[in-house]
């Protein structure tokens, strides 16, 4: 993927648990819902589209 194209998107704590496409993407381009889990880390890849999503913030207890 060229880093030019790559989106990274920032998400908190409220977003959790998080999928993509996220409710406020656009449906043309939309490809099937996928739950983006963090591990034990604060970034995760869309298997599908390759959206890198960055966890601002402290993480919630339980996750």
């Amino acid at each position: 993927m060229n880093e030019q194209n790559q989106r990274i998107i920032e998400v908190t704590a409220k977003d959790l648990p998080l999928t993509c496409p996220m409710p406020d993407m656009t449906l043309w381009n939309a490809h099937p819902k996928v739950v983006i889990g963090f591990g034990n880390g604060n970034e995760a890849r869309c298997p599908y589209c390759g959206t890198l999503y960055k966890l601002a913030g402290e993480r919630p207890k339980g996750h």
